[in-house]
C-alpha cells in the first residue's frame, strides 16, 4: 500500500464528525461493464470505468468532510490514474486456498477483504469510512454530504442503489466499528441483516451505479462528470454539457 497525508478541508458548520476517508473498489479491467458490450467496445468500457471512477472520486473528495481517499484495485491502470489523482492505492490481498467461495466469488471474498483492509489502514486516525461504489459518474457532492449527515452517528448505514438490491455506499462511523463489507449479489439486504441502518434519501446520482446502457442514459439526463462525458462523447453517445451543481 502506497500512503499519503491527509488532505484537510475547511471544516463545514455543523460537521457532525472528525472527517471522512473514502474507499472505491474497481476490478480488473479486463472484461470490464460486459453488460455493456454491445454498445461500447472493450477499451472504451476501460476508459469508462476508470473516468467514472475519477468522477466520483473528484465529487466525493470535494466535500469539506473529505479528508483523503483510497482505492482498491488489482488492476495496475486503475491504480496508476487513482494514485495520480492523489489517491492511496491498496492491492487486493490473496485468497485464502481453504477459504469457501461466496456468493460472489473469490474476486467478491478479495473485493471485501480489500475493502476491510483500507478500513483498517485509516481507522487508527479516528476517521469515518465510506466505501463508495466507483461507478457513479452522476454523483454530486451535494448528495455524499446529505447521505453522510443522515447516516448513523455511531455504526453502519447503506445507500441501497437504483436496482434495490446493490449497495452504492457503506458508511460506518464511530470509534470501534467494523467496515464488515458485503458486497456481492443482493449485497443491499445482507448489510440490512447484519445491522446496518439502510438510509432513505432521494440521490438519484448517489444511487445510480452504472452497468447497463439504460443506466448510462439515466446517468446522461442526471448529468455526469467531466472525464465521463468526455470518454461517452467521443464513442458517439450524445451526452450534454449540463452537469448539476455540486
Amino acid at each position: 500500500m502506497s500512503t499519503s497525508p491527509h488532505r484537510r478541508h475547511p471544516a463545514a458548520p455543523g460537521d457532525p464528525g472528525p472527517g471522512v476517508h473514502v474507499v472505491l473498489a474497481v476490478k480488473n479491467l479486463a472484461g470490464a461493464k460486459s453488460r455493456l458490450a454491445s454498445a461500447l467496445p472493450g477499451s472504451r468500457r476501460a476508459d469508462l470505468v476508470v473516468a467514472m471512477l475519477l468522477d466520483t472520486a473528484t465529487a466525493a473528495a470535494s466535500s469539506s468532510f473529505v479528508v483523503g481517499w483510497s482505492v482498491v484495485t488489482p488492476d495496475p491502470r486503475v491504480a496508476d490514474a487513482a494514485a495520480r489523482a492523489g489517491a492511496t492505492t491498496v492491492s487486493e490481498p490473496a485468497s485464502p486456498v481453504s477459504e469457501p467461495a461466496s456468493p460472489g466469488g473469490g474476486g467478491i471474498d478479495g473485493l471485501n477483504r480489500a475493502l476491510s483492509a483500507a478500513h483498517d489502514a485509516v481507522r487508527g486516525s479516528g476517521v469515518d469510512v465510506v466505501a463508495l461504489a466507483a461507478d457513479l459518474p452522476a454523483l454530486t457532492t451535494a448528495e455524499f454530504d446529505a447521505a453522510y449527515r443522515a447516516s448513523t452517528p455511531s455504526g453502519r448505514s447503506v445507500v441501497v442503489d437504483h436496482t434495490g438490491s446493490g449497495t452504492s455506499a457503506l458508511v460506518v462511523r464511530g470509534t470501534g466499528v467494523d467496515l464488515h463489507p458485503l458486497f456481492g449479489p443482493d449485497s443491499a439486504a445482507r448489510h440490512v441483516s447484519s445491522g446496518a441502518v439502510a438510509l432513505t434519501g432521494p440521490w438519484p446520482g448517489l444511487r445510480l451505479d452504472v452497468d447497463t446502457e439504460d443506466d448510462v442514459r439515466r446517468a446522461v439526463a442526471l448529468g455526469v462528470g467531466d472525464r465521463t462525458r468526455a470518454v461517452l462523447t467521443n464513442a458517439g453517445w450524445p451526452v450534454s454539457e449540463h452537469r448539476p451543481l455540486q
